[in-house]
């Protein structure tokens, strides 16, 4: 392996590539399955836009936003959260391979156990969900008639990855409480529900919720403030950009309590 940073960070990725690519290869052999649960996703999905449809029937304006506002929003927490569903989609199973002992395995990889155990799987129809997002990002910006470029389309791909550390970095600490606590999953449940909040304008939330939403659980910055650079332009508030920087803080915090648990947790005893 390289000792530079970008000969590390080539090695790793030719590292996960293989890893993911088995799986991606086991997977495969279940393609019923695989059609099956990516036709579900957008079909909730397609239910969600509906219901923001019916909702802003009856309230034509909502907070201010109109429709193709909203899916412009919506799409931007899709897209935000595929990443989580692609690749970190694993932290679900984290509880039980910690009370199997199975776990243990990937102490003895030379790879941080993070890593090693992300990469053994790939939830493939969170590219359903990818493409699904990024084609109502494109219909809700003809409806709104916004303008692209490559500077633009670059700060969009910045911002979506910063959006995208905060809503794995929340998951990934939620997950690790599994190290301490032997059936974490309402926690992970719980901060997994934010997601639904995260599709909506701050602008609905009043007082108390609003802040928290913002700055105790900043699951504004997912898809709202992000998206304000695009729906307001010069108008949009500071916070808009925001994102990235509280998206790589949060997911330093993350691997800190991730690395924490991996030291703590002793094996199921037997």
């Amino acid at each position: 392996m390289n000792d530079t940073i970008p000969g590390k960070i080539a090695w790793y990725l030719r590292l996960y590539f293989l890893m993911a690519g088995q799986y991606i290869k086991i997977r495969l052999q279940y393609r019923f399955d695989f059609f099956v649960s990516t036709f579900g996703i957008l079909l909730v999905n397609i239910s969600a836009m509906l219901g923001l449809w019916i909702m802003l029937d009856s309230i034509p304006a909502l907070a201010g936003w109109s429709y193709a506002e909203l899916v412009f929003i919506y799409a931007m927490s899709l897209l935000a959260q595929s990443p989580l569903q692609i690749l970190y989609d694993n932290i679900w199973e984290l509880r039980f391979k910690l009370n199997e002992g199975i776990f243990i395995k990937h102490y003895f990889k030379p790879v941080p156990t993070l890593f090693s155990y992300i990469a053994e799987m790939v939830d493939l129809k969170g590219f359903g969900q990818c493409i699904f997002g990024l084609g109502s990002l494109v219909w809700a910006s003809g409806q709104l008639a916004l303008s692209w470029d490559p500077w633009k389309l670059l700060l969009l791909a910045l911002l979506l990855c910063g959006s995208a550390l905060i809503f794995i970095a929340l998951m990934l600490m939620a997950a690790s409480i599994s190290f301490w606590v032997k059936d974490s999953f309402a926690i992970l449940d719980f901060v997994s529900s934010f997601r639904d909040h995260a599709r909506y304008p701050m602008g609905i939330y009043q007082g108390l919720f609003r802040f928290v939403f913002t700055w105790i659980i900043p699951i504004g910055f997912i898809a709202y403030y992000p998206s304000q650079v695009f729906l307001r332009g010069s108008e949009a508030h500071w916070t808009a950009w925001l994102s990235p920087v509280i998206g790589a803080v949060l997911y330093w915090l993350a691997v800190k309590v991730w690395n924490a648990g991996v030291r703590s947790w002793g094996g199921t005893g037997s």
